[in-house]
């Protein structure tokens, strides 16, 4: 098989994808093995992969396919959440597209449209994640709307309504005029922006109610609402305004007399002193009407325009409605100023152009502390592991310790719709349907009156007693979408539908979850709370946070900046794996990374190094010789790189354990790189047109295929690719199921030698270069030490390749070098160079003494610091020895490179 000259994805990655599935090897099924399982974050089915969900996704794939090459029964569950403000706002736009108004149709026929989008634009991205390469069941796609899901959701809404955990009332929430819904707390997104004060007088009356030609002045943010004021706060303490005990004010525009009220909750230093309450439109305020038992009006309809009761600008949209205010009290002479303010704006996560309106609302909220304490505790405990916890463990612990109840409820009709049905009087009865509803009302009032339930029942059928079924309506809102997505980890596996089943016994609890630090709250603590009440068991065992995708600029990544690339388009320039890579380098975790497109050059150009890697070894294939000097020549270099093999297999083992999947690439990206492609290739290369040793061929074979089997879990295709263009392969012999290699000890001394080696090569072609000896020029090498008989013993395995690498004709050890030549030193070891033609000392003699001025100072700062009697009371005594050892080799370079100097004259 001919090689192209470069490595080409695009006749690749969706050759083995297919091949996978085909195979069926990410398809998991209960057996006898321990089950690594991870639930993909569902992502909106109204998106597309953006660079976050890609780095998300990477994350989730390496871990899935190490479990899969490590003995695990590796189940990776994919699915996408419905979305419910998202996708009904899509769902709008396109009806509006098309000239119909969602008013003008019914629930159902609203959400046939729905499933209509849903299914032309719900599967892109799945196919994203295909193209990625992830490795996930294709046979468990999961939605949150499906059957079996929708049926979750209700069932748990009523087992926590019947545990007094959920409960319905009119409360302060968040809403968002554009949506027209409630959000919870969590929904509302705080920007830093620069207001206005305005600075409005209020005429005063007398307890009596007569004018006493005094004006009080208020300073507001949002004089749209002054319409709704029903008081005006001061604190009690507060001098200026003591005389005004019993009086009134009038509300300017529209002349409605309110109150003057006291309260310790008023700041006189703010503005003026003086605060206009306004309950309906302020939290602070509404609970100061509490207090105060101050009537409650709302100016304000749910898009946002003013409503009747505001009784001027009536239809105008709130912000339109401000300059008309401030235009009027302008003209009547009751706007004293202006300021320019700081503030903080809530706007809408969903709608992120839509500035969050406070609305008195009656809505269904979850108790959220009884539900916290046992999630709190289980991380707290280490049963749940965060990674990395430094940096999220106080954002987790923050937020459950100081939790609110969750309004739960949404005015939506995509969702789950609310099980609740009313009767004609208002009351109502929580039930999965009508006919439940109506068996519990009927129930009750059997109950209530001391009435048997058949006679109760019969008067009802003869429309005496209780309300009609017929007449039941049931909840036009619908459940948050986090209300269904909290139960994530369990419904996937029908654990709520289908309780104790065999699926959910053995994959449940997951294994790992792989989420953004965005929704520490909205989604990790929830599905904690939920596993907790549904399984008394976790949902998994640890949690990886990504960190933030940002571009160059450290902006966050959107659309309306022009700043977040299409993943299929990269995927079509750099290839799949190398948009893997590029990511992956970038992630330590936790932490946000810059995204740079130079990243992905990185990582085209590594898979270009790893095919110019095969198309070598694959050239020496068919020139193997089973007898050769060269197996004699390189057989250090098997036995180290076997060595480094086992070194940095560790080193990924523990990467692995501790989530550092960036450094555990880049300990793979140098392994790859410079050990093997750079220095052992090099090393066991053999002359021109001669052959290798085939014992050495096989080792370099089986070395590649260790190193794709490291490499495949972060790359997969080119990974694939190579492990069967290295050599044919029987049935099955594939890379993605491949067993790991287990971990063995290695040699540190080989390893030494072997690092001395590439150190020795490096700084001797670097004189070479220094000193313009041409690479085909031939060159006399000396090494001499101090310990004669261990330099021998120590050059003996590696001066051959040291003397193939160096292009040296004689390598000589402990022997006078003879005139003109320039020497260096490494560690103890001192090398004397002699090229054909003379050499300038001068460029020896400055190098020398560069390094010789670096020894001393290294050695003052390590002398300085065993001479601190605080240090050396308080290290432990392997660091203390480690700094006298420091001291000892520095004072044997610091001679050694005196001895050089001195030889030069």
């Amino acid at each position: 098989m001919e090689l192209s000259k470069n490595y080409i994805p695009s006749q690749v990655e969706d050759k083995w994808y297919q091949y996978w599935l085909d195979k069926r090897y990410f398809n998991s099924k209960p057996d006898g093995r321990k089950a690594f399982t991870v639930v993909i974050p569902p992502p909106n089915v109204t998106g597309v992969l953006h660079m976050g969900h890609t780095l998300n996704e990477t994350v989730q794939d390496i871990l899935v396919r190490k479990a899969r090459m490590t003995g695990f029964n590796a189940c990776w569950v994919p699915g996408s959440d419905h979305a419910s403000i998202a996708t009904e706002t899509k769902v709008v736009n396109m009806l509006q597209e098309r000239g119909i108004q969602k008013s003008d149709l019914t629930r159902e026929a609203f959400l046939e449209y729905a499933f209509e989008w849903k299914e032309k634009y719900g599967n892109i991205i799945y196919h994203q994640i295909k193209k990625l390469g992830c490795s996930v069941d294709w046979d468990r796609v999961s939605f949150t709307m499906d059957d079996h899901y929708y049926k979750a959701v209700i069932k748990v809404f009523i087992d926590l309504y019947g545990k007094g955990l959920i409960y319905r009332g009119a409360r302060m929430i968040n809403w968002d005029p554009k949506a027209k819904t409630a959000l919870s707390d969590e929904e509302v997104e705080y920007k830093e922006t620069q207001g206005k004060l305005y600075y409005v007088q209020y005429s005063l009356l007398n307890p009596d109610s007569t004018a006493n030609g005094e004006l009080i002045t208020i300073a507001t943010q949002r004089p749209e609402t002054i319409m709704g004021d029903t008081a005006i706060c001061v604190n009690p303490n507060d001098e200026r305004y003591i005389h005004l005990k019993g009086c009134f004010a009038l509300v300017p525009l529209v002349n409605r007399q309110i109150p003057i009220i006291f309260d310790d909750y008023v700041d006189p230093a703010f503005g003026t002193g003086a605060l206009k309450v306004t309950p309906a439109h302020d939290i602070n305020d509404y609970n100061l009407g509490l207090k105060h038992q101050l009537p409650v009006i709302d100016t304000l309809n749910e898009d946002g325009t003013l409503s009747a009761a505001a009784e001027v600008f009536v239809g105008t949209d709130r912000f339109k409605a401000r300059k008309l205010v401030v235009h009027a009290l302008q003209e009547q002479g009751l706007l004293l100023k202006e300021e320019m303010h700081d503030t903080r704006v809530g706007y809408s996560q969903r709608n992120p152009d839509t500035v969050v309106e406070p609305r008195i609302s009656t809505q269904w909220f979850v108790k959220m502390k009884e539900l916290a304490g046992p999630a709190l505790t289980a991380v707290e405990s280490g049963d749940i592991r965060i990674h990395p916890g430094d940096k999220f463990l106080a954002t987790y612990k923050y937020w459950l310790e100081n939790v609110k109840d969750w309004c739960i409820s949404r005015q939506l009709w995509w969702g789950q719709q609310i099980p609740t049905f009313y009767a004609p009087d208002g009351s109502f009865e929580v039930a999965e349907t009508a006919e439940e509803a109506h068996k519990l009302f009927l129930t009750k009032i059997a109950r209530n009156r001391s009435l048997p339930l058949d006679a109760v029942e019969r008067a009802n059928a003869l429309g005496t007693l209780g309300p009609a079924l017929e007449d039941l309506r049931q909840d036009a809102d619908v459940l948050d979408t986090w209300f269904s997505s909290w139960l994530w980890p369990m419904e996937v596996f029908k654990g709520i539908t289908e309780p104790g089943n065999a699926e959910l016994k053995y994959y449940y609890p997951t294994s790992v979850l792989v989420t953004g630090q965005d929704i520490i709250f909205f989604w990790v603590a929830r599905m904690i709370m939920a596993g907790l009440e549904y399984e008394q068991e976790k949902p998994f065992s640890d949690v990886y946070f990504t960190g933030m995708v940002r571009d160059k600029q450290g902006r966050k990544m959107s659309k309306s900046l022009g700043n977040s690339p299409d993943l299929l388009d990269l995927i079509d320039q750099y290839g799949a794996d190398a948009v893997r890579f590029g990511i992956m380098i970038s992630a330590p975790a936790g932490n946000d990374l810059l995204f740079d497109e130079g990243a992905l050059e990185q990582g085209r150009n590594f898979n270009n190094k790893l095919w110019n890697a095969l198309k070598l070894v694959k050239m020496w294939e068919g020139r193997q010789a089973t007898e050769s000097e060269a197996v004699g020549q390189s057989a250090f270099a098997v036995e180290w790189l076997e060595h480094r093999l086992r070194q940095v297999r560790a080193e990924v083992e523990g990467l692995f354990r501790d989530f550092r999947l960036s450094e555990a690439l880049k300990t793979i990206y140098s392994l790859i790189w410079d050990d093997f492609c750079s220095w052992y290739l090099e090393w066991v290369k053999p002359g021109f047109e001669q052959p290798i040793d085939a014992a050495v061929y096989q080792s370099t074979v089986a070395f590649f295929e260790q190193l794709l089997e490291l490499l495949h879990p972060f790359m997969p295709f080119i990974s694939e690719d190579i492990y069967h263009s290295l050599k044919d392969r029987k049935e099955g012999d594939d890379l993605c199921i491949l067993q790991w290699s287990d971990v063995k000890p290695t040699d540190p001394v080989l390893l030494e030698q072997g690092h001395f080696l590439k150190n020795a090569i490096s700084a001797i072609r670097d004189a070479r270069n220094k000193q313009l000896i041409k690479p085909k020029e031939v060159i006399e090498l000396w090494v001499n030490s101090k310990d004669k008989e261990r330099t021998e013993q120590y050059f003996n395995l590696i001066v051959s390749i040291l003397q193939k690498q160096v292009n040296a004709e004689f390598i000589h050890f402990n022997k006078e070098p003879e005139g003109g030549a320039v020497s260096l030193v490494l560690g103890t070891c001192t090398f004397h160079i002699k090229a054909p033609h003379a050499l300038d000392t001068g460029i020896q003699k400055e190098q020398l003494n560069k390094d010789l001025d670096y020894q001393k100072k290294f050695l003052e700062s390590v002398e300085k610091k065993l001479g601190n009697e605080r240090f050396v009371a308080n290290a432990r005594p392997d660091i203390l020895e480690l700094e006298r050892k420091k001291k000892a080799d520095a004072e044997a370079k610091i001679r050694t490179l005196e001895e050089s100097l001195a030889g030069l004259g």
